[in-house]
């Protein structure tokens, strides 16, 4: 399976996308058009966690830079630690896809057993003391006794992008970035082969900064002072951050805003559960109308996990809308993680 039938085989998982139809490659146009070939070049494939957020150009956008600035671009963190980062995040929050795709790009960059343990979720059996405790740390981020063991602006990134992330790929896509039709026989063999596939990508020299293009310039704002360390993340989250409030804005009723940042306010970060009742009820201050959009943004914030078709279908939102909704809840509790991993308690926001 060569690297032109891995990039085939996940441009086809374009098709497996809920809820939205994603532009596909020859359609883009513009900044979908720049975002795909941009992904596809300094990636290594038109990875679909980014490429679903296509409906909303601008948003596509802010999720790429974020991922870029924070995970591909040259730092003083290799990439294999931050890989560490991305996969513990993606462990904890119950993100399969995700611990796949960056425990076999660790796999791909670091042999040993690490990577096997990282893809079976068993952070705690990781030998090396430091990348164990980065990889418990990530896997921990969202409680607010986490602290990480050398709080960098490349390592903070990194887990802000992946909680942002995991929860739009739980939403939106399935288990595994294989295709359903590799068989079961044959997923070992394929997942080893695209950490192969992805070490060229990963190995590859990505200038900081080469995105901030893609977004116009906005202020750095007080909750990202986990990024002072590095002016270029700094600027390319202050834009992604402007960005996706803009949508949420559009997207989001100020009442169902209002909600969703105090509730977050409220949580210690753990799971949920399988029961909504606990997000029915936190809905019931707002008016009927906004009820069900209510009920997306806060289990997109606190338990994606939980969302079905009956969850979206009852919001009626358009592909756009949706995006952008889910977008603004997705980076809004992302935000609220770094900083209560940092700090220590729950710190104001006022996205």
């Amino acid at each position: 399976m060569g690297g032109t039938v891995i990039r085939a085989a996940l441009r086809s998982a374009l098709n497996q996308v809920l809820y939205v139809d994603p532009v596909r490659p020859r359609q883009a146009r513009d900044v979908v058009a720049t975002v795909y070939q941009r992904v596809e070049r300094e990636f290594g494939m038109l990875a679909p966690p980014i490429a679903l957020h296509s409906p909303s150009p601008t948003v596509l956008a802010a999720s790429w830079v974020m991922l870029r600035e924070s995970l591909l671009a040259r730092g003083e963190l290799d990439r294999a630690t931050k890989e560490v980062v991305a996969a513990g995040v993606s462990v904890g929050n119950g993100c399969p896809y995700c611990v796949q795709v960056h425990s076999a790009t660790f796999g791909g960059l670091v042999h040993g057993p690490a990577a096997a343990a990282l893809s079976t979720s068993r952070v705690e059996d990781i030998a090396d003391d430091s990348t164990r405790a980065l990889a418990l740390w990530a896997r921990d981020s969202a409680f607010a006794h986490a602290r990480p063991p050398s709080p960098t602006a490349e390592t903070v990134g990194v887990a802000v992008t992946f909680h942002y992330l995991n929860r739009m790929v739980s939403v939106f896509l399935g288990d595994s970035p294989l295709p359903p039709n590799v068989p079961a026989g044959a997923r070992g063999p394929a997942t080893r082969f695209l950490g192969r596939f992805m070490r060229s990508s990963a190995t590859a020299e990505h200038r900081p900064g080469d995105s901030l293009d893609l977004l116009p310039p906005a202020p750095v704002g007080q909750d990202l002072w986990w990024a002072a360390d590095s002016p270029t993340i700094a600027d390319a989250f202050a834009r992604a951050y402007a960005v996706i409030d803009e949508a949420g804005d559009r997207a989001v009723p100020a009442d169902v805003r209002a909600l969703v940042i105090a509730q977050l306010a409220q949580w210690d970060g753990r799971p949920r559960g399988v029961s909504r009742a606990w997000a029915g009820e936190a809905v019931s201050v707002l008016s009927p109308r906004d009820r069900p959009i209510g009920m997306l943004a806060l289990l997109t914030a606190m338990a994606a996990y939980q969302i079905d078709p009956s969850v979206v279908d009852d919001a009626g939102l358009s592909h756009s809308t949706l995006i952008e909704l889910t977008s603004w809840s997705s980076l809004t509790a992302a935000r609220r993680v770094a900083a209560v991993a940092q700090q220590g308690k729950t710190p104001g926001h006022s996205g």
